[in-house]
């Protein structure tokens, strides 16, 4: 499985650079995202910009990653630019489930803004303790 990853001070961008998300790919990609979150990646945007086709196992490791990251961070995705990968999340309705960007740089932001949000909140909870 071919990739690449960028990690910056507050987010990891992980660009899949395959044609082809399927069960070939699938479980190497699961197994990258667990050491990512497992090495405490908090906010890890996933670029699918190269991707052109995913299947059910594609979408599998997909919902692994959200499912790790939605606990404690952001898990978006970007570059979703090819139709058949477009229709795939409408026709599964993930579209309205999973966070997505149409750009890296808003991906970014929209990870800067969740990550603001999360500190607002916890400010706010450790003043009604007081």
């Amino acid at each position: 499985m071919k990739y690449s990853v960028d990690k910056q001070d507050r987010y990891t961008v992980f660009q899949l650079e395959e044609e082809n998300l399927n069960s070939v790919v699938a479980p190497d990609l699961k197994s990258e995202i667990v050491i990512l979150h497992n090495e405490g990646v908090n906010n890890l945007i996933f670029d699918l910009s190269k991707v052109k086709y995913v299947d059910s196992s594609g979408l599998s490791a997909i919902l692994t990653a959200d499912r790790l990251w939605k606990s404690n961070g952001s898990f978006v995705l970007t570059g979703i630019d090819q139709v058949a990968v477009k229709k795939l999340f409408e026709i599964s309705r993930l579209d309205s489930v999973l966070s997505m960007a149409p750009t890296k740089q808003e991906a970014v932001e929209f990870v800067f803004m969740e990550e603001l949000q999360r500190e607002l909140e916890a400010e706010g909870d450790g003043d009604e303790e007081e």
